[in-house]
This record gives C-alpha cells, sequence and structure tokens, in this order.
C-alpha cells in the first residue's frame, strides 16, 4: 500500500479531530431519557429537520448548502464550548471565542477545504442568505421543540421566562415564517402549561 498523501492525511485527522463533537454537550435534554443532548445529535436532527421541512423554507434553497452548514455550524464549539443562547455573559464573548476556534479546527484541512468551510460557517452565522436563514431557523426550533418536549427543562432550570425565550428565537420568521408561528404557538402552550414562566 502507498502512503497516503499529505491531503488525505489532513482530512483524515479532521475527521477524527471533529469526534469530539459528540463530547459537547448543551443544555437542552433528550425527549426520552432527559440526559443532555450533545452537539453531535443536535446537528443530525437539524440536517434531518432540513429535509423534512423544506417546504416551509420562506425562500428556495439549495438543500446541499443547508445540509453542509447543520454539519459544520457547532463544529466550532469543540474549543469554544457551546454557549447557551440564554448565557449573556457566555455571549459578549462567543464570537471572539468561536472565530479562533473556526480558524484551528477547519485549519486541519487542506487550504481549499479550510476557506470553504469558513466561509460556511460565516455565512451561517450572518444569516444573509436564504439558505443561512433557513438553517439558523431551524437551529433555533430545534431547542424549542425539546424544551417543550421535556417539561421545559432547560427554561426552567436556568429559570427563563416567555419574553426571553421570543426575543432569542424570534428569527425564526426571516428563514421561515410558518415555523416561526409554530414555535409562538409552542412557547405560548408552554406557558400554560406551566413548563415557560411567563
Amino acid at each position: 500500500m502507498n502512503p497516503p498523501s499529505r491531503r488525505l492525511e489532513q482530512q483524515i485527522d479532521f475527521i477524527v479531530a471533529v469526534d469530539r463533537l459528540k463530547q459537547v454537550f448543551r443544555q437542552t435534554r433528550l425527549i426520552d431519557d432527559r440526559r443532555p443532548e450533545n452537539d453531535a445529535e443536535h446537528s443530525w436532527h437539524l440536517a434531518l429537520m432540513a429535509v423534512v421541512l423544506k417546504e416551509y423554507a420562506s425562500d428556495e434553497v439549495d438543500m446541499a448548502r443547508v445540509l453542509a452548514m447543520h454539519l459544520i455550524h457547532d463544529l466550532v464549539e469543540i474549543d469554544a464550548g457551546d454557549t447557551f443562547a440564554y448565557d449573556d455573559a457566555g455571549q459578549a464573548d462567543r464570537e471572539e471565542r468561536e472565530r479562533a476556534a473556526a480558524e484551528r479546527i477547519f485549519g486541519l484541512l487542506p487550504a481549499d477545504q479550510r476557506a470553504s468551510m469558513i466561509e460556511l460557517w460565516e455565512e451561517f452565522e450572518a444569516r444573509q442568505t436564504p439558505e443561512a436563514r433557513y438553517a439558523a431557523a431551524l437551529d433555533r426550533l430545534h431547542p424549542v421543540l425539546l424544551n417543550y418536549h421535556t417539561d421545559g427543562a432547560a427554561w426552567r432550570r436556568h429559570d427563563i421566562r416567555r419574553h426571553r425565550v421570543v426575543a432569542v428565537n424570534r428569527h425564526m420568521e426571516d428563514g421561515a415564517p410558518e415555523l416561526w408561528e409554530y414555535a409562538r404557538a409552542l412557547i405560548d402552550s408552554a406557558v400554560a402549561e406551566g413548563k415557560l414562566k411567563s
């Protein structure tokens, strides 16, 4: 067997390194056993949601690009950690931490793939394209669904109130207005059912 090329070595190094995403735990809980969800599970679930809910995207989207965004958007959390959406202190320096993480993690790849991954990650973060707006809408819908179906586990643990949930998730409307309407109704139901404080 010939030794692998430098390019293949870099790609395999990246693939092995990002396995650590399975060890980055989020504040949301899994519906059945209530353990914390990890980032890899979250990314997989978003990709599935993107395929199933595509008809609700506010614009026509390139599904391959949306799926790629979902697969890579949280890789930076291997270094930067998961920043809870309602953690104001953590949000203050999140961009800086995640930028440094993106440079290191995507820097494991060959230069062309490094550049395209960083570009895709930046596109997701900026939410300026139809694909990024749709991908980001699903990224916000997912924790709302998990919180609702775990009796508000993360919301209650962190004493989160309805107005904060609405404010943090409002941009969902830009990428999937009908899904935002659904999320708003779910949030209202969560309040009525005692899963979320008003």
